[in-house]
């Protein structure tokens, strides 16, 4: 198999990862009124492992895809390219969360699209209303120029 076809199933399995955790997050964020039980940090704390457990799985792939690829090779520019891009976005995801966590919120996982503009986040907050969207949204806007359109909040 080629390395252009290993980087192209490598984003594919990125994209499936971050629809099966916004997918996760949806499902379990429907409390039925019989059910009582409220998210908790721990919520938080697994939302973060999973999406660093991937990151990490993802790195290594591209690593093992640099360290087989001959100098100067499209395989290898495109895999660092990636490399690049995805310690970027992880970096972006880290301070999207301290800044978020120093205007007052609680808890808070970002999670930012491999392939798109997206920018997924949720906070625990009880209480939240637009004004707290617009916080969120500004500190998108100017940290990492991020869209509205592209950003997703939701509030637990």
């Amino acid at each position: 198999m080629s390395k252009k076809k290993k980087v192209i199933i490598l984003s594919c399995l990125i994209a499936l990862l971050v629809a099966t955790a916004v997918l996760n997050f949806a499902l379990s964020s429907s409390v039925t009124k019989n059910d009582t039980a409220t998210p908790t940090a721990s919520y938080f704390t697994e939302v973060k492992t999973t999406r660093n457990t991937s990151r990490n799985q993802q790195l290594a792939q591209i690593d093992e895809i640099i360290a087989s690829s001959q100098d100067g090779s499209e395989e290898r520019t495109e895999a660092l390219a990636m490399k690049l891009k995805l310690t970027t976005i992880m970096e972006q995801e880290n301070l999207l969360e301290n800044l978020i966590k120093a205007k007052g919120y609680e808890e808070v996982a970002v999670t930012i699209g491999m392939t798109s503009n997206n920018v997924s986040i949720i906070v625990k907050d009880a209480d939240f209303n637009q004004d707290d969207a617009v916080i969120i949204y500004t500190l998108c806007s100017d940290e990492i120029n991020a869209t509205p359109d592209n950003v997703y909040i939701q509030a637990i």
